[in-house]
Protein backbone atom coordinates (compact mmCIF):
# COMPACT_ATOMS: atom_id res chain seq x y z
CA UNK A 1 0.00 0.00 0.00
CA UNK A 2 2.84 2.40 0.77
CA UNK A 3 4.41 1.83 -2.64
CA UNK A 4 1.05 2.28 -4.35
CA UNK A 5 0.45 5.52 -2.47
CA UNK A 6 3.89 6.86 -3.44
CA UNK A 7 3.24 5.91 -7.07
CA UNK A 8 -0.16 7.66 -7.11
CA UNK A 9 1.31 10.81 -5.56
CA UNK A 10 4.13 10.81 -8.13
CA UNK A 11 1.67 10.50 -11.00
CA UNK A 12 -0.49 13.27 -9.60
CA UNK A 13 2.50 15.60 -9.24
CA UNK A 14 3.54 14.81 -12.79
CA UNK A 15 0.05 15.49 -14.13
CA UNK A 16 -0.17 18.76 -12.26
CA UNK A 17 3.19 19.89 -13.59
CA UNK A 18 2.22 18.82 -17.10
CA UNK A 19 -1.09 20.64 -16.87
CA UNK A 20 0.64 23.80 -15.75
CA UNK A 21 3.17 23.55 -18.60
CA UNK A 22 0.46 22.69 -21.13
CA UNK A 23 -1.57 25.73 -20.14
CA UNK A 24 1.42 27.90 -21.01
CA UNK A 25 2.04 29.23 -17.53
CA UNK A 26 5.73 29.44 -16.72
CA UNK A 27 8.08 31.37 -14.49
CA UNK A 28 11.08 32.99 -16.19
CA UNK A 29 13.94 33.99 -13.95
CA UNK A 30 15.53 36.89 -15.78
CA UNK A 31 18.83 38.64 -15.16
CA UNK A 32 19.62 42.13 -16.39
CA UNK A 33 22.20 40.82 -18.88
CA UNK A 34 19.67 38.36 -20.32
CA UNK A 35 17.05 41.09 -20.64
CA UNK A 36 19.48 43.36 -22.49
CA UNK A 37 20.64 40.58 -24.81
CA UNK A 38 17.05 39.61 -25.66
CA UNK A 39 16.05 43.24 -26.20
CA UNK A 40 18.83 43.71 -28.75
CA UNK A 41 17.34 40.90 -30.82
CA UNK A 42 13.60 40.69 -30.12
CA UNK A 43 12.40 44.21 -29.31
CA UNK A 44 10.57 46.44 -31.78
CA UNK A 45 13.11 49.21 -31.17
CA UNK A 46 15.90 46.89 -32.33
CA UNK A 47 13.91 46.04 -35.48
CA UNK A 48 13.40 49.75 -36.23
CA UNK A 49 17.13 50.42 -35.82
CA UNK A 50 17.93 47.54 -38.17
CA UNK A 51 15.47 48.80 -40.82
CA UNK A 52 17.01 52.27 -40.67
CA UNK A 53 20.48 50.76 -41.11
CA UNK A 54 19.32 48.75 -44.12
CA UNK A 55 17.76 51.83 -45.70
CA UNK A 56 21.03 53.75 -45.24
CA UNK A 57 22.97 50.79 -46.63
CA UNK A 58 20.96 50.66 -49.84
CA UNK A 59 21.17 54.43 -50.23
CA UNK A 60 24.93 54.07 -49.99
CA UNK A 61 24.89 51.21 -52.49
CA UNK A 62 22.88 53.40 -54.87
CA UNK A 63 25.49 56.14 -54.58
CA UNK A 64 28.29 53.64 -55.20
CA UNK A 65 26.51 52.39 -58.31
CA UNK A 66 26.70 55.89 -59.81
CA UNK A 67 30.49 55.60 -59.81
CA UNK A 68 30.47 52.33 -61.78
CA UNK A 69 29.98 51.85 -65.54
CA UNK A 70 26.38 51.41 -66.62
CA UNK A 71 25.23 49.37 -69.63
CA UNK A 72 21.90 50.26 -71.23
CA UNK A 73 19.92 48.98 -74.18
CA UNK A 74 17.28 51.17 -75.74
CA UNK A 75 15.15 50.05 -78.67
CA UNK A 76 11.99 50.62 -80.67
CA UNK A 77 10.71 47.21 -81.81
CA UNK A 78 8.97 48.21 -84.04
CA UNK A 79 7.15 51.46 -84.89
CA UNK A 80 4.55 51.23 -87.68
CA UNK A 81 2.72 54.24 -89.16
CA UNK A 82 0.11 54.49 -91.86
CA UNK A 83 -1.18 58.05 -91.93
CA UNK A 84 -1.19 61.43 -93.64
CA UNK A 85 1.32 64.00 -92.54
CA UNK A 86 1.53 67.70 -93.32
CA UNK A 87 4.57 69.03 -95.20
CA UNK A 88 5.64 72.38 -96.65
CA UNK A 89 6.77 72.48 -100.27
CA UNK A 90 9.40 74.76 -101.73
CA UNK A 91 6.83 77.46 -102.48
CA UNK A 92 5.78 77.74 -98.85
CA UNK A 93 2.39 76.12 -99.22
CA UNK A 94 1.32 73.10 -97.20
CA UNK A 95 0.08 69.76 -98.40
CA UNK A 96 -0.45 66.26 -97.12
CA UNK A 97 1.46 63.16 -98.00
CA UNK A 98 0.57 59.60 -97.18
CA UNK A 99 3.03 57.61 -95.11
CA UNK A 100 3.11 53.86 -94.83
CA UNK A 101 6.31 52.71 -93.16
CA UNK A 102 7.82 50.73 -90.36
CA UNK A 103 11.00 51.53 -88.49
CA UNK A 104 13.08 49.80 -85.85
CA UNK A 105 16.04 51.07 -83.88
CA UNK A 106 18.30 49.91 -81.12
CA UNK A 107 21.15 51.43 -79.14
CA UNK A 108 23.59 49.71 -76.81
CA UNK A 109 25.57 52.09 -74.63
CA UNK A 110 28.25 51.85 -71.98
CA UNK A 111 28.37 55.04 -69.88
CA UNK A 112 30.62 56.17 -67.07
CA UNK A 113 30.25 59.18 -64.79
CA UNK A 114 33.48 61.15 -64.48
CA UNK A 115 33.66 62.16 -60.83
CA UNK A 116 36.64 64.44 -61.39
CA UNK A 117 34.80 66.74 -63.82
CA UNK A 118 31.15 65.84 -63.26
CA UNK A 119 30.58 64.86 -66.89
CA UNK A 120 29.49 61.64 -68.56
CA UNK A 121 31.48 59.61 -71.07
CA UNK A 122 29.68 56.94 -73.08
CA UNK A 123 30.52 54.43 -75.77
CA UNK A 124 27.54 53.70 -78.07
CA UNK A 125 26.64 51.42 -80.92
CA UNK A 126 23.30 51.69 -82.70
CA UNK A 127 21.34 50.32 -85.63
CA UNK A 128 18.30 51.73 -87.50
CA UNK A 129 16.03 50.01 -90.00
CA UNK A 130 13.42 51.75 -92.20
CA UNK A 131 10.95 50.07 -94.58
CA UNK A 132 8.69 52.07 -96.88
CA UNK A 133 5.68 49.92 -97.85
CA UNK A 134 4.63 52.33 -100.62
CA UNK A 135 7.88 51.96 -102.57
CA UNK A 136 8.87 48.62 -101.03
CA UNK A 137 12.22 50.09 -100.10
CA UNK A 138 14.48 49.16 -97.19
CA UNK A 139 17.08 51.40 -95.60
CA UNK A 140 19.68 50.48 -92.99
CA UNK A 141 21.89 52.78 -90.97
CA UNK A 142 24.54 51.68 -88.53
CA UNK A 143 26.79 53.45 -86.10
CA UNK A 144 29.25 50.72 -85.10
CA UNK A 145 31.02 52.87 -82.57
CA UNK A 146 30.58 56.37 -81.20
CA UNK A 147 32.25 58.06 -78.26
CA UNK A 148 30.18 60.77 -76.58
CA UNK A 149 31.13 63.32 -73.93
CA UNK A 150 28.54 65.40 -72.11
CA UNK A 151 30.24 67.90 -69.83
CA UNK A 152 28.65 70.80 -67.90
CA UNK A 153 31.04 73.71 -67.39
CA UNK A 154 31.22 75.88 -64.25
CA UNK A 155 28.37 73.94 -62.59
CA UNK A 156 28.81 72.31 -59.19
CA UNK A 157 30.19 68.82 -59.56
CA UNK A 158 27.42 66.74 -57.98
CA UNK A 159 29.33 63.46 -58.22
CA UNK A 160 32.44 64.88 -56.62
CA UNK A 161 30.44 66.37 -53.75
CA UNK A 162 28.62 63.06 -53.27
CA UNK A 163 31.98 61.31 -52.97
CA UNK A 164 32.62 63.53 -49.97
CA UNK A 165 29.13 63.49 -48.44
CA UNK A 166 27.77 59.97 -48.91
CA UNK A 167 30.55 58.02 -47.13
CA UNK A 168 30.14 60.36 -44.16
CA UNK A 169 26.36 59.84 -44.26
CA UNK A 170 26.76 56.05 -44.23
CA UNK A 171 29.32 56.19 -41.43
CA UNK A 172 26.80 58.31 -39.51
CA UNK A 173 24.11 55.70 -40.11
CA UNK A 174 26.34 52.87 -38.86
CA UNK A 175 27.24 54.84 -35.74
CA UNK A 176 23.54 55.65 -35.26
CA UNK A 177 22.72 51.93 -35.43
CA UNK A 178 25.29 51.10 -32.76
CA UNK A 179 24.01 53.92 -30.56
CA UNK A 180 20.45 52.71 -31.13
CA UNK A 181 21.36 49.23 -29.92
CA UNK A 182 22.73 50.79 -26.73
CA UNK A 183 19.56 52.85 -26.39
CA UNK A 184 17.59 49.61 -26.72
CA UNK A 185 19.61 48.37 -23.75
CA UNK A 186 18.72 51.56 -21.87
CA UNK A 187 15.01 50.99 -22.60
CA UNK A 188 15.37 47.42 -21.35
CA UNK A 189 17.06 48.72 -18.20
CA UNK A 190 14.16 51.13 -17.61
CA UNK A 191 11.53 48.43 -17.92
CA UNK A 192 13.62 45.85 -16.04
CA UNK A 193 14.08 48.09 -13.00
CA UNK A 194 10.44 49.22 -13.18
CA UNK A 195 9.46 45.57 -12.77
CA UNK A 196 12.15 44.99 -10.16
CA UNK A 197 10.95 47.99 -8.16
CA UNK A 198 7.33 46.86 -8.51
CA UNK A 199 8.20 43.39 -7.19
CA UNK A 200 10.22 44.92 -4.35
CA UNK A 201 7.27 47.16 -3.49
CA UNK A 202 4.93 44.19 -3.45
CA UNK A 203 7.36 42.16 -1.32
CA UNK A 204 7.81 45.11 1.06
CA UNK A 205 4.08 45.67 1.29
CA UNK A 206 3.35 41.99 1.90
CA UNK A 207 5.96 41.89 4.64
CA UNK A 208 4.55 45.07 6.11
CA UNK A 209 1.05 43.59 5.98
CA UNK A 210 2.21 40.42 7.72
CA UNK A 211 3.95 42.51 10.36
CA UNK A 212 0.91 44.76 10.72
CA UNK A 213 -1.37 41.74 11.27
CA UNK A 214 1.01 40.28 13.82
CA UNK A 215 1.46 43.60 15.62
CA UNK A 216 -2.26 44.26 15.64
CA UNK A 217 -2.93 40.91 17.29
CA UNK A 218 -0.24 41.66 19.87
CA UNK A 219 -1.66 45.15 20.40
CA UNK A 220 -5.13 43.71 21.02
CA UNK A 221 -3.76 41.40 23.66
CA UNK A 222 -1.82 44.27 25.25
CA UNK A 223 -4.93 46.44 25.20
CA UNK A 224 -6.85 43.68 26.96
CA UNK A 225 -4.16 43.65 29.63
CA UNK A 226 -4.17 47.45 29.75
CA UNK A 227 -0.56 47.82 28.64
CA UNK A 228 -1.32 50.22 25.74
CA UNK A 229 -3.90 52.91 25.15
CA UNK A 230 -6.95 52.73 22.89
CA UNK A 231 -5.30 55.29 20.63
CA UNK A 232 -2.31 53.00 20.04
CA UNK A 233 -4.63 50.10 19.25
CA UNK A 234 -6.57 52.20 16.74
CA UNK A 235 -3.31 53.33 15.18
CA UNK A 236 -2.23 49.71 14.70
CA UNK A 237 -5.58 48.92 13.08
CA UNK A 238 -5.18 51.87 10.72
CA UNK A 239 -1.71 50.60 9.82
CA UNK A 240 -3.22 47.22 9.01
CA UNK A 241 -5.94 48.68 6.78
CA UNK A 242 -3.45 50.94 5.01
CA UNK A 243 -1.12 48.00 4.38
CA UNK A 244 -3.95 46.05 2.74
CA UNK A 245 -4.87 49.02 0.55
CA UNK A 246 -1.28 49.64 -0.47
CA UNK A 247 -0.80 45.97 -1.33
CA UNK A 248 -3.76 46.05 -3.75
CA UNK A 249 -2.34 49.13 -5.47
CA UNK A 250 1.18 47.72 -5.64
CA UNK A 251 -0.02 44.42 -7.12
CA UNK A 252 -1.81 46.36 -9.85
CA UNK A 253 1.39 48.30 -10.61
CA UNK A 254 3.30 45.02 -10.70
CA UNK A 255 0.97 43.65 -13.36
CA UNK A 256 1.42 46.79 -15.49
CA UNK A 257 5.21 46.65 -15.22
CA UNK A 258 5.17 42.93 -15.98
CA UNK A 259 3.08 43.50 -19.11
CA UNK A 260 5.37 46.31 -20.33
CA UNK A 261 8.60 44.30 -20.03
CA UNK A 262 6.97 41.14 -21.34
CA UNK A 263 5.76 42.95 -24.45
CA UNK A 264 9.10 44.69 -25.00
CA UNK A 265 11.02 41.39 -24.85
CA UNK A 266 8.31 39.44 -26.73
CA UNK A 267 7.56 36.86 -24.07
CA UNK A 268 4.30 34.93 -23.94
CA UNK A 269 1.40 36.74 -22.30
CA UNK A 270 1.20 34.22 -19.46
CA UNK A 271 4.94 34.24 -18.68
CA UNK A 272 5.81 35.50 -15.22
CA UNK A 273 9.12 37.35 -15.32
CA UNK A 274 11.16 37.29 -12.13
CA UNK A 275 14.00 39.85 -12.27
CA UNK A 276 16.94 39.61 -9.93
CA UNK A 277 18.87 42.40 -8.30
CA UNK A 278 22.15 42.82 -10.26
CA UNK A 279 24.98 42.26 -7.85
CA UNK A 280 28.03 42.21 -10.11
CA UNK A 281 28.93 45.66 -11.39
CA UNK A 282 31.55 46.40 -14.06
CA UNK A 283 34.68 47.96 -12.65
CA UNK A 284 35.39 50.84 -15.02
CA UNK A 285 37.33 54.07 -14.86
CA UNK A 286 35.87 56.83 -17.02
CA UNK A 287 37.36 60.28 -17.48
CA UNK A 288 35.82 63.17 -19.38
CA UNK A 289 38.83 63.66 -21.67
CA UNK A 290 38.87 60.00 -22.67
CA UNK A 291 35.09 59.85 -23.12
CA UNK A 292 35.13 63.01 -25.27
CA UNK A 293 37.89 61.67 -27.52
CA UNK A 294 36.06 58.41 -28.05
CA UNK A 295 32.72 60.15 -28.62
CA UNK A 296 34.20 62.47 -31.24
CA UNK A 297 35.86 59.50 -32.94
CA UNK A 298 32.94 57.06 -32.84
CA UNK A 299 29.63 58.79 -32.17
CA UNK A 300 27.18 59.68 -34.92
CA UNK A 301 27.26 63.28 -33.68
CA UNK A 302 30.71 63.91 -35.16
CA UNK A 303 29.62 62.46 -38.52
CA UNK A 304 26.42 64.47 -38.40
CA UNK A 305 28.39 67.68 -37.86
CA UNK A 306 30.69 66.87 -40.77
CA UNK A 307 27.84 65.92 -43.11
CA UNK A 308 25.81 69.03 -42.43
CA UNK A 309 28.85 71.23 -42.98
CA UNK A 310 29.53 69.55 -46.32
CA UNK A 311 25.88 69.85 -47.37
CA UNK A 312 25.93 73.57 -46.57
CA UNK A 313 29.11 74.01 -48.64
CA UNK A 314 27.55 72.05 -51.51
CA UNK A 315 24.45 74.26 -51.44
CA UNK A 316 26.66 77.34 -51.86
CA UNK A 317 28.63 75.75 -54.70
CA UNK A 318 25.41 74.69 -56.45
CA UNK A 319 23.94 78.19 -56.17
CA UNK A 320 27.10 79.73 -57.64
CA UNK A 321 27.16 77.19 -60.46
CA UNK A 322 23.54 77.98 -61.41
CA UNK A 323 24.41 81.60 -62.14
CA UNK A 324 25.27 80.51 -65.67
CA UNK A 325 24.91 77.30 -67.64
CA UNK A 326 27.42 76.16 -70.24
CA UNK A 327 27.31 72.57 -71.50
CA UNK A 328 29.73 70.87 -73.86
CA UNK A 329 28.54 68.00 -76.05
CA UNK A 330 30.99 66.18 -78.27
CA UNK A 331 30.65 62.96 -80.26
CA UNK A 332 33.05 61.16 -82.56
CA UNK A 333 32.44 57.92 -84.38
CA UNK A 334 31.57 56.24 -87.63
CA UNK A 335 28.34 55.65 -89.51
CA UNK A 336 27.20 53.78 -92.58
CA UNK A 337 23.98 53.52 -94.61
CA UNK A 338 22.76 51.16 -97.33
CA UNK A 339 19.74 49.41 -98.74
CA UNK A 340 21.24 46.12 -97.60
CA UNK A 341 22.21 45.12 -94.12
CA UNK A 342 25.81 43.94 -94.72
CA UNK A 343 26.64 47.08 -96.68
CA UNK A 344 25.50 49.28 -93.82
CA UNK A 345 28.64 48.21 -91.94
CA UNK A 346 30.96 48.90 -94.89
CA UNK A 347 32.23 52.10 -96.40
CA UNK A 348 31.87 53.80 -93.04
CA UNK A 349 32.25 57.53 -92.80
CA UNK A 350 33.27 59.78 -89.96
CA UNK A 351 30.57 61.15 -87.69
CA UNK A 352 31.54 64.11 -85.49
CA UNK A 353 29.34 66.42 -83.50
CA UNK A 354 30.52 69.28 -81.28
CA UNK A 355 28.01 71.45 -79.53
CA UNK A 356 28.36 74.09 -76.83
CA UNK A 357 25.16 75.24 -75.19
CA UNK A 358 25.14 78.51 -73.31
CA UNK A 359 22.54 79.98 -71.01
CA UNK A 360 23.68 83.20 -69.34
CA UNK A 361 21.14 85.54 -67.72
CA UNK A 362 21.30 89.09 -68.98
CA UNK A 363 18.72 90.55 -66.65
CA UNK A 364 17.27 88.53 -63.76
CA UNK A 365 16.95 91.36 -61.21
CA UNK A 366 19.53 89.77 -58.95
CA UNK A 367 17.64 86.49 -58.51
CA UNK A 368 20.63 84.18 -58.99
CA UNK A 369 22.93 86.44 -57.01
CA UNK A 370 20.31 86.48 -54.26
CA UNK A 371 20.20 82.67 -54.30
CA UNK A 372 23.95 82.62 -53.67
CA UNK A 373 23.58 85.05 -50.76
CA UNK A 374 20.79 82.93 -49.28
CA UNK A 375 22.94 79.80 -49.54
CA UNK A 376 25.87 81.58 -47.89
CA UNK A 377 23.61 82.87 -45.11
CA UNK A 378 22.23 79.38 -44.55
CA UNK A 379 25.78 78.08 -44.29
CA UNK A 380 26.62 80.64 -41.62
CA UNK A 381 23.45 79.66 -39.73
CA UNK A 382 24.42 75.99 -39.95
CA UNK A 383 27.93 76.74 -38.72
CA UNK A 384 26.55 78.68 -35.74
CA UNK A 385 24.16 75.87 -34.88
CA UNK A 386 26.92 73.31 -35.17
CA UNK A 387 29.10 75.27 -32.75
CA UNK A 388 26.22 75.50 -30.28
CA UNK A 389 25.36 71.82 -30.61
CA UNK A 390 29.02 70.91 -30.10
CA UNK A 391 29.14 72.96 -26.91
CA UNK A 392 25.93 71.34 -25.66
CA UNK A 393 27.19 67.86 -26.53
CA UNK A 394 30.44 68.40 -24.67
CA UNK A 395 28.62 69.83 -21.67
CA UNK A 396 26.09 66.97 -21.52
CA UNK A 397 28.89 64.43 -21.79
CA UNK A 398 30.82 66.13 -18.99
CA UNK A 399 27.77 66.09 -16.70
CA UNK A 400 27.06 62.45 -17.54
CA UNK A 401 30.63 61.35 -16.77
CA UNK A 402 30.60 63.24 -13.47
CA UNK A 403 27.33 61.64 -12.46
CA UNK A 404 28.56 58.18 -13.36
CA UNK A 405 31.83 58.62 -11.46
CA UNK A 406 29.96 59.60 -8.31
CA UNK A 407 27.28 56.95 -8.76
CA UNK A 408 29.44 54.10 -7.46
CA UNK A 409 29.85 55.89 -4.14
CA UNK A 410 26.15 56.74 -4.03
CA UNK A 411 25.33 53.08 -4.61
CA UNK A 412 27.66 51.93 -1.82
CA UNK A 413 26.03 54.39 0.56
CA UNK A 414 22.55 53.24 -0.46
CA UNK A 415 23.46 49.58 0.09
CA UNK A 416 24.84 50.33 3.54
CA UNK A 417 21.78 52.39 4.44
CA UNK A 418 19.50 49.58 3.27
CA UNK A 419 21.26 47.03 5.47
CA UNK A 420 21.19 49.36 8.49
CA UNK A 421 17.51 50.26 8.01
CA UNK A 422 16.46 46.61 7.78
CA UNK A 423 18.44 45.73 10.89
CA UNK A 424 16.98 48.71 12.76
CA UNK A 425 13.42 47.76 11.81
CA UNK A 426 13.90 44.15 12.91
CA UNK A 427 15.28 45.36 16.23
CA UNK A 428 12.39 47.79 16.71
CA UNK A 429 9.82 45.08 16.03
CA UNK A 430 11.31 42.95 18.78
CA UNK A 431 11.52 45.97 21.07
CA UNK A 432 7.87 46.86 20.41
CA UNK A 433 6.78 43.35 21.28
CA UNK A 434 8.23 43.77 24.75
CA UNK A 435 6.74 47.24 25.08
CA UNK A 436 9.95 49.27 25.03
CA UNK A 437 9.04 51.67 22.12
CA UNK A 438 5.87 53.30 20.84
CA UNK A 439 4.01 52.73 17.57
CA UNK A 440 5.34 56.05 16.22
CA UNK A 441 8.93 54.85 16.53
CA UNK A 442 8.01 51.53 14.95
CA UNK A 443 6.23 53.22 12.03
CA UNK A 444 9.19 55.53 11.52
CA UNK A 445 11.63 52.62 11.31
CA UNK A 446 9.33 50.84 8.85
CA UNK A 447 9.16 53.90 6.62
CA UNK A 448 12.94 54.29 6.73
CA UNK A 449 13.38 50.62 5.87
CA UNK A 450 11.11 50.84 2.85
CA UNK A 451 12.64 54.11 1.65
CA UNK A 452 16.18 52.74 2.01
CA UNK A 453 15.31 49.66 -0.02
CA UNK A 454 13.73 51.72 -2.80
CA UNK A 455 16.63 54.14 -2.73
CA UNK A 456 19.10 51.30 -3.16
CA UNK A 457 17.18 49.97 -6.19
CA UNK A 458 17.03 53.47 -7.68
CA UNK A 459 20.75 54.04 -7.23
CA UNK A 460 21.45 50.68 -8.82
CA UNK A 461 19.21 51.64 -11.74
CA UNK A 462 21.03 54.95 -12.19
CA UNK A 463 24.38 53.20 -12.24
CA UNK A 464 23.39 50.87 -15.08
CA UNK A 465 21.52 53.58 -16.98
CA UNK A 466 24.49 56.00 -16.83
CA UNK A 467 26.85 53.21 -17.83
CA UNK A 468 24.92 52.31 -20.97
CA UNK A 469 24.31 55.97 -21.75
CA UNK A 470 28.07 56.53 -21.80
CA UNK A 471 28.43 53.45 -24.00
CA UNK A 472 25.86 54.84 -26.43
CA UNK A 473 27.74 58.15 -26.71
CA UNK A 474 31.29 56.82 -26.89
CA UNK A 475 30.55 53.48 -28.60
CA UNK A 476 33.23 52.04 -26.36
CA UNK A 477 32.89 48.97 -24.15
CA UNK A 478 34.67 50.07 -20.97
CA UNK A 479 34.28 46.67 -19.37
CA UNK A 480 35.80 44.84 -22.33
CA UNK A 481 38.23 47.60 -23.31
CA UNK A 482 37.27 47.62 -27.01
CA UNK A 483 35.13 49.44 -29.55
CA UNK A 484 31.47 48.58 -29.87
CA UNK A 485 31.25 47.36 -33.44
CA UNK A 486 29.29 44.99 -35.65
CA UNK A 487 29.52 43.05 -38.90
CA UNK A 488 27.33 45.43 -40.88
CA UNK A 489 27.41 43.46 -44.14
CA UNK A 490 26.12 40.35 -42.36
CA UNK A 491 23.51 42.36 -40.48
CA UNK A 492 21.99 44.13 -43.49
CA UNK A 493 22.09 41.02 -45.66
CA UNK A 494 21.09 38.55 -42.94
Amino acid sequence: MKKILIFVLTVLCFLLAFAQEDSGGKVVELSLEEAIARARVRSVDAAVALDELRRAYWEYRTYRAELLPEVNFQATLPSYRRQYSAYMNSEGSYGFVRNNFMEMSGTLSLSQNIWLTGGTLSLNTSFDFYRDFETVNNRFMSIPVALTLNQPLFAANRIRWNRRIEPVRYAEAKAAFLSATEQVAMSAINLYFDLLMARENVAITRQNLANAEKLYEVAREKRTMGQISENDLLQMELNLLEARSVLTDRESSLKSSMFALRSFLEYDEDAELVPSVPENLPEVDVTYADALDRALANNKFARNIRRRQLEADYAVARAKGEQREINLFAQVGYTGTSNELPQAYRNLRGNQVVEVGVRIPILDWGRRRGAVKVAESNRRVVESRLRQETMNFNQDLFILVERFCSQQEQLDIARRADAIARKRYATNVETFLIGRISTLDLNDSQVKKDESRRSMINELYRFWYYYYQIRSLTLWDYAGGCDINADFDRIVNG
